[in-house]
């Protein structure tokens, strides 16, 4: 079930400032920025190559990144994205299992616009989960 993993979430406090020391300090290449408002974020991707790096800001009211960064002044991994064959399989067969997914269950449209869902970090060890359609 589980594919390859697609990418690292990371909370950042100012998006522009954040993607700067990627760009600048590790010379990376930062995508321009994404507003996602179904999810209450503004995003960049910066590509490592073998996965990507998000930068997620907060955007709009009850973005569930703001009170992310109200516990995290400063910014951290906020969730890690793995590729599903079948997104619909998968979350069946995790419901099957005890695991729960966030929401109704029913995907939305992510950042690369492919379903996703995303899992309660409380049956990851802590961890956030966001699955995506691969």
């Amino acid at each position: 079930m589980l594919g390859r993993l697609n990418h690292v979430a990371i909370a950042v406090p100012d998006l522009a400032a954040a993607s700067a020391i990627y760009r600048d300090t590790l010379g990376a290449t930062v995508s321009a920025p994404l507003a996602l408002p179904e999810h209450g974020v503004t995003v960049v991707f910066i590509d490592t190559g073998n996965a990507k790096i998000e930068l997620l800001e907060p955007l709009g009211e009850g973005s569930p990144i703001a009170s992310f960064l109200e516990k995290n002044p400063s910014g951290g991994m906020h969730h890690i994205c793995y590729e599903v064959d079948d997104i619909l399989a998968a979350r069946d067969r995790l419901r099957e299992t005890g695991a729960r997914v966030l929401g109704d269950g029913t995907p939305k449209v992510g950042a690369h616009g492919k379903p996703v869902l995303f899992l309660h970090p409380k049956d990851f060890s802590g961890t956030l989960v966001e699955l995506e359609q691969a």
